[in-house]
């Protein structure tokens, strides 16, 4: 036999069963917290995890990548290495640059990580004469929403032209990172056979140094009251100005210029990430959200953004979202909504082949009621619906119909028994708190183990306790204390 809850617990379930309007009144706070909070929640693809990281990069013009592993990579890695706090390393040599990424153990202070970089680095007295000093860069957050793919049949330079205007589109409707891929800088090529060096007796110093005098343009000053600066000279950036810079005057009155001695060439692809569609160039234009961003309402943006941009384009250029995490999270979100109306619908029929219509109906309401409850509880605690929140929501989903319907069943089972309405439910409320609050706990306890896994893993799938949690404590408060009341007027009518 089930012992009765102390005076004082039982005396809460039996005021909020016979009050008249404190049940329906909690009801309706616990509905309108989540309606208030539901427009709020952010929707990501997965929670937000930083990843505490630092990056070194080293450039080292003209050396090859094993010249800049020997001379670059293994002089400093063992220097970084011995860094506190630093959990792994990893190095990359390419032509002409180093980059060396250091992760650091989680919640580390990455202030004081970048100073004891600085500080290592700045021991470091053996790279090559020639390579620049280190650059170090903090690692910053990220998580990406689409990747926009620009093509056509028009040249490269016209794709980066659109792709610059599309990012600059986007900005201005509150879309803030975004990150083109495919293309680089315009850069002017200059190659210099060697038989041409022989026979014209110069140097690539010398070339070098004619090209530097003309590229760029000297301050000159301001010119007062007119808020204007002059400069002197005329910069000479394409191939054609640069063919064209002298490096000589001859004896016989001719001059040898750059063009005579070398190739030069204009690119503006980056030859190591060139894309294609077909047989057209294209350029990617990646969107990331910040922090506070939602992946759905960007994504909608950039949809809106790009239709807008792609009818002013020429013939054949097209604008396609790719590998758009949006999708992922909307189809999760489908499946909770599709899943909880089946369940909503498999209750009813089956609490209405048993139970009273008005019974059934209090008792499938509880699937809603505790959703939105969880929903704003989440979304005081700043968790967001991402793929992992989501899948624990699916995960109760079938949970928290469970304890309403002990508590409704052992409600009608007493009035068939001979109680009266109020009676009946004020009895099943008290019989049934301690079971089904210890069944609840139990799975709390559960769930709760997931949080003492520590490091990135931990950080996340931290959401699934937490969720969890929040829909069983919802679901314990509208059983106890919103559910006893509704039995009574259902039972007796």
């Amino acid at each position: 036999m089930v012992r009765d809850l102390p005076d004082s617990a039982g005396g809460i379930l039996s005021y909020f069963t016979r009050h008249k309007t404190l049940a329906n009144l909690l009801l309706v706070v616990l509905l309108m917290a989540g309606a208030v909070a539901l427009p709020k929640m952010r929707a990501q693809f997965f929670p937000d995890v930083v990843v505490d990281s630092i990056s070194i990069s080293v450039a080292w013009n003209g050396a090859g990548a094993e010249d800049v592993d020997q001379g670059i990579v293994k002089v400093l890695e063992p220097a970084l290495l011995a860094v506190e706090g630093v959990s792994s390393v990893s190095s990359r040599s390419t032509e002409g640059r180093a980059r060396i990424s250091l992760e650091f153990d989680p919640d580390w202070d990455m202030s004081r990580a970048n100073a004891d970089v600085e500080t290592a680095l700045d021991g470091i007295s053996t790279l090559p004469d020639d390579a620049e000093d280190p650059v170090i860069l903090r690692g910053s957050w990220s998580d990406r929403v689409t990747e926009v793919v620009i093509s056509g049949p028009i040249g490269v330079t016209q794709l980066g032209l659109i792709a610059d205007e599309f990012a600059l589109r986007l900005f201005n409707a509150g879309v803030t990172k975004t990150s083109i891929q495919g293309i680089a800088a315009p850069q002017v090529v200059i190659e210099v056979p060697t038989a041409k060096l022989v026979a014209e007796d110069i140097t690539m110093r010398q070339i070098a140094n004619a090209i530097a005098e003309e590229v760029s343009a000297d301050p000159a000053g301001d010119v007062l009251g007119s808020n204007m600066r002059v400069r002197t000279g005329v910069e000479k950036r394409s191939a054609e100005d640069i063919a064209g810079i002298v490096l000589r005057s001859n004896g016989d009155g001719s001059k040898l210029t750059i063009g005579d001695v070398a190739f030069l060439r204009d690119e503006g692809i980056d030859r190591l990430r060139s894309f294609y569609v077909g047989d057209n160039q294209a350029i990617t234009l990646r969107v990331d959200r910040s922090a506070a961003g939602d992946a759905i309402a960007i994504q909608e943006v950039v949809e809106e953004e790009a239709a807008k941009l792609e009818r002013t384009l020429p013939q054949g250029t097209t604008i396609e979202l790719i590998r758009t995490r949006a999708d992922a999270i909307s189809g999760r979100l489908n499946l909770l909504l599709k899943n909880g109306a089946t369940g909503l619908l498999l209750v009813v029929v089956l609490l209405f082949l048993f139970l009273n219509a008005k019974t059934a109906f209090w008792v499938a309401a509880g699937i809603p009621t505790a959703m939105f409850t969880a929903i704003a509880l989440m979304y005081v605690a700043g968790i967001t619906f991402n793929m992992i929140s989501l899948f624990a929501l699916i995960l109760t989903l079938g949970i928290i119909v469970d304890d309403a319907i002990v508590v409704g069943e052992h409600a009608d089972f007493r009035a068939r028994r001979g109680l009266s309405p109020m009676l009946a439910a004020e009895t099943a409320a008290k019989r049934m708190a301690l079971p089904v609050f210890a069944a609840s706990l139990t799975t709390i306890i559960a769930f709760f183990g997931l949080t003492a896994i520590s490091g990135r893993f931990g950080s996340l799938i931290a959401d699934i306790p937490f969720t969890v949690i929040a829909v069983l404590i919802a679901s314990l408060v509208e059983c106890f204390l919103i559910l006893p009341n509704h039995m009574a007027h259902s039972i007796s009518g």
